[in-house]
C-alpha cells in the first residue's frame, strides 16, 4: 500500500506492476536520471536532482521516453524529486548519485532508488535485470557520487 500523500503537495503515480490490456507480460517502468536524450544511449547523470531528462524506460519492451526536469535548477538540498516527475508511473529510480534528502523523499512515497555505475540507460537497464545493482539508502547515498564526491 502506498503512504497517504500530504495535501496539495505533488503526486506521482505509483504501481508495481502494468498489465498489457493485451493479455501478457507485466512489466515496470523504471526511472533514470539523463545528461541528454539519445534514448538507450543516454548518459546517466551523476547528480540525480540536477539531471536535465528524466528517462523513463519499460522493463519488460525496453521502450524509453525522456521528460524534462522542470526542477533541474534549485538550491543545494532543495531538490524536489516527486515535483519534477509529478504524474509519471514509476516502480524504481536508478541513480548515478543523490542526496540523502531525495532519497527520504522518494523512500516516503514507496519508490525504491537503486544506484548504478554504469554510463549509460542501455547498460544501466542490463544491470537492473540481472539485479547487480545496490539499494540506496540514506546512509548510502552522498558519497557515491561518481565525478563530483560528496555534497
Amino acid at each position: 500500500m502506498l503512504p497517504a500523500a500530504r495535501p496539495g503537495g505533488p503526486q506521482i503515480n505509483r504501481r508495481q506492476t502494468w498489465y498489457n490490456p493485451t493479455g501478457g507480460e507485466t512489466s515496470m517502468n523504471i526511472c533514470i536520471p539523463v545528461n541528454e536524450d539519445q534514448g538507450l544511449r543516454s548518459s546517466v547523470c551523476a547528480h540525480f536532482g540536477s539531471a536535465p531528462y528524466f528517462m523513463i524506460v519499460e522493463l519488460e519492451s525496453g521502450a524509453c521516453r525522456a521528460i524534462a526536469n522542470t526542477n533541474q535548477h534549485h538550491g543545494h538540498g532543495m531538490c524536489m524529486p516527486l515535483a519534477a516527475l509529478q504524474g509519471e508511473s514509476i516502480d524504481s529510480l536508478v541513480v548515478g548519485g543523490i542526496g540523502a534528502g531525495a532519497v527520504n523523499k522518494l523512500l516516503a512515497a514507496g519508490i525504491q532508488v537503486f544506484l548504478s555505475e554504469e554510463s549509460t540507460v542501455e547498460e544501466t537497464m542490463t544491470a537492473y535485470k540481472a539485479g547487480t545493482l545496490r539499494l540506496v539508502t540514506p546512509e548510502t547515498a552522498c558519497g557515491h557520487h561518481r565525478t563530483h564526491g560528496m555534497h
